[in-house]
């Protein structure tokens, strides 16, 4: 997918012939960390990025954070596919090729820190859309449980009218995945959104700092 093709990576997806798919619905669900004000305004968003076919012993789910700190600063943590670590909780370190150029298509491998059921990950970038701040990979490889992963990450900003034009950013990430053998769906995204949540947490706090120590310089200067 180039750049700028932004639709849903759940329209890639084919069933195998004979199996029946369902349609995410995390459109009609309000995430715990949103006001329902909030979710109004981002639904749209939600439907055109966050919507994925899911087959047979796959599940999904739609994660959200609310940082206090521009959009642009945010985003800026955010793509950064070849620094994954700046914000991840449970990565070790990531490398890439000497000829690493940042566009769809492009491959990371990432060390994941022990303690977790998983050593390694090869990582490919599906999307990265600097205009409407959206970016997904998926997972291609490596030693780990999280087959046929596939991520979408969307950068938005929100503004509070009854607070006198109070504006923050909103971070949206959505998944799809199969369930390993042995594991029960509940169980599944039980864990990965454990995963995913403390990886937005961390990021709200990165990207505050960046925005609170950008204001001193600014004062400053």
């Amino acid at each position: 997918m180039e750049k700028g093709q932004t639709s849903s990576m759940a329209e890639e997806d084919q069933p195998p012939t004979g199996e029946t798919t369902t349609t995410t619905t995390h459109h009609l669900t309000l995430p715990p960390s949103l006001t329902q004000d909030e979710f109004n305004e981002l639904t749209q968003f939600i439907t055109e990025f966050h919507a994925y076919r899911v087959n047979p012993g796959q599940c999904s789910s739609l994660l959200a954070q609310r940082i206090h700190a521009p959009r642009n600063v945010v985003w800026s943590v955010v793509r950064q596919f070849d620094k994954p670590q700046t914000y991840k909780h449970f990565i070790k370190s990531c490398s890439v090729g000497k000829d690493f150029n940042m566009t769809p298509g492009c491959t990371r491998e990432v060390n994941v820190i022990s303690g977790l059921p998983a050593e390694t990950s090869t990582e490919r970038l599906d999307v990265l859309d600097d205009d409407r701040h959206v970016t997904g990979f998926s997972i291609t490889g490596g030693e780990h449980r999280l087959r046929n992963y596939k991520s979408l990450t969307t950068v938005h900003e929100v503004d509070d009218h009854q607070r006198a034009g109070q504006i923050w950013t909103v971070v949206l990430e959505s998944y799809v995945v199969d369930v390993p053998e042995g594991n029960t769906e509940e169980d599944t995204r039980l864990f990965a959104d454990t995963v995913v949540r403390l990886n937005l947490q961390k990021l709200a706090s990165v990207a505050e700092g960046l925005a609170r120590d950008g204001d001193a310089k600014s004062q400053v200067m």
